[in-house]
């Protein structure tokens, strides 16, 4: 029981910028043990963020869309935000060089495409959140951020990782791959059963990214992860947003 709730809040600290206990430093298959929980840890952001629904009830749909997506980039520290930048960049300025890319993705510098992606996931992620808002729908802002990093495991179980020291590649060497199946379909099934339209869309749009990773890297790398988090939340809302 202790190791697994090391591991859950190895997955906290990693994932979120919410205080834990001093760790120590974490060996390889405790980050690995930690990938486990990462959807649970999306839970808990996705509770965090049905909080101003609840606590701002007559609060304006498109105010509280704000504060939504202002407070979800807060929690996270824009972790996954900047793997869509790097992304972005990576792709444009790489013109299919592999070397190129992987040096791009490695730049801290933000460019002209990661500041496009950033701007257009954010905008498509708040209209979405408004949409549901006015819909009453807060449960799909519940379930975004662990359907967002169950498509991470996924990612890690069918991807090779391609950048050897990188900050996943001890999670994707370690990974307990059995138990990181079962934790992936349970999300994704849970998923289906809220909205099967959401989840397709979100699963499309894993899909493309996962054939683009593929062609021009061979694999994923750290923030491949981060883009795949990004994408999967937006899409999952935008699905369940025209669908109601």
């Amino acid at each position: 029981m202790i190791v697994l709730w090391r591991a859950f809040l190895l997955a906290l600290s990693f994932l979120t910028r919410i205080p834990v206990p001093n760790l120590g430093k974490p060996e390889a298959p405790d980050l690995a043990r930690a990938a486990l929980f990462y959807p649970l840890v999306g839970l808990l952001i996705g509770a965090l963020l049905c909080l101003p629904v609840l606590l701002l009830p007559h609060a304006p749909a498109m105010l509280l869309a704000a504060i939504l997506t202002v407070l979800w980039a807060a929690i996270t520290g824009g972790l996954h935000l900047d793997g869509v930048a790097d992304s972005a960049d990576a792709w444009l300025g790489g013109f299919g060089d592999v070397e190129k890319t992987h040096r791009i993705l490695k730049d801290p510098l933000v460019g002209a495409a990661g500041v496009i992606a950033l701007v257009g996931l954010q905008l498509l992620k708040f209209a979405a959140l408004m949409v549901l808002l006015e819909k009453g729908a807060w449960w799909a802002v519940l379930l975004a951020p662990a359907l967002g990093r169950a498509l991470v495991l996924l990612l890690f179980l069918t991807t090779p990782y391609v950048r050897p020291g990188g900050l996943a590649s001890a999670v994707t060497e370690y990974l307990p791959r059995e138990s990181a199946w079962w934790v992936t379909l349970a999300m994704l099934a849970v998923a289906m059963l809220v909205s099967m339209q959401g989840l397709f869309v979100a699963l499309i749009g894993f899909w493309l990214l996962r054939r683009m990773m593929l062609q021009r890297l061979q694999g994923c790398t750290g923030d491949t992860a981060g883009a795949v988090v990004e994408s999967g939340e937006m899409l999952w809302l935008v699905g369940v947003a025209l669908a109601i």
